[in-house]
């Protein structure tokens, strides 16, 4: 029994470009031709071809599959698999965030542009837009255990004088925004207690501490207005004193 290029390719429920392909790179021996200069497939190059097939799908790479013995009995290199079993655990973790994602998306309870760390959360869909930003920011800077402080911040619900920084208006006066800045502090340390990743979010960041800092540095000055910058800075420098050696 022959088969055409096209008839094998069929069979085995691949494209024509892929055998040729594996053809050119002597993943798949050519075959005998007939009379009139046309390939003929036999029954090894078709288990050879749903060999390939198989290994593809399984994750293997065309050049780890070159590397393998022909012989099917063999399988490939316990190392190889091992490996593979790393990366597939790996993507099917994304897969299911993605999922979650895809599923908070159609409930309408996360806005598109979120982490996928905080897609499931509902005080997320109430969060004014410069913060829903910010966390979108934070997102692609801190690494899994600065988002999951980050994350347990936001099941906590805010207490009225976080409520009063976000209300603040560009043009609130010295003596509010002094004002302001101190009666954050003790509401930021309680935060610390209970939170103990958010005295340093940036203890994993993939990119580093200075990168994390003027990236979330650019995004406060970016989407705050002037007086609340001025009071977290003010903020910033009331805490620095707890840290300060006595």
């Amino acid at each position: 029994m022959a088969w055409s290029t096209r008839e094998m390719a069929e069979l085995a429920g691949v494209s024509l470009r892929a055998v040729r392909h594996y053809h050119d790179i002597g993943l798949l021996d050519e075959p005998e031709r007939r009379s009139n200069g046309y390939k003929q497939y036999g029954v090894s190059h078709l288990v050879r071809l749903l060999r390939i097939k198989r290994l593809t799908a399984l994750g293997f790479s065309l050049s780890q599959i070159a590397g393998m013995d022909d012989d099917p009995d063999s399988g490939p290199d316990p190392r190889d698999l091992r490996a593979l079993d790393t990366e597939l655990a790996a993507t099917i973790e994304r897969l299911q965030h993605a999922r979650a994602e895809v599923g908070a998306l159609l409930r309408g309870r996360a806005a598109s542009d979120l982490p996928l760390r905080f897609v499931s959360m509902d005080r997320t869909t109430e969060l004014p837009a410069p913060d829903r930003s910010f966390v979108t920011v934070l997102g692609t800077v801190l690494g899994p255990g600065g988002m999951d402080a980050y994350a347990d911040l936001l099941h906590q619900e805010p207490q009225p004088v976080a409520l009063e920084l976000n209300g603040l208006p560009a043009d609130a006066d010295e003596v509010t925004r002094q004002s302001l800045a101190e009666r954050l502090v003790p509401y930021v340390r309680g935060l610390r207690v209970r939170h103990p990743g958010l005295s340093d979010l940036a203890s994993d960041a993939p990119r580093g501490r200075q990168h994390t800092a003027r990236t979330i540095g650019k995004a406060i000055s970016d989407l705050y207005n002037p007086a609340q910058v001025d009071v977290m800075k003010r903020l910033d420098g009331l805490l620095s004193d707890d840290d300060a050696p006595r």
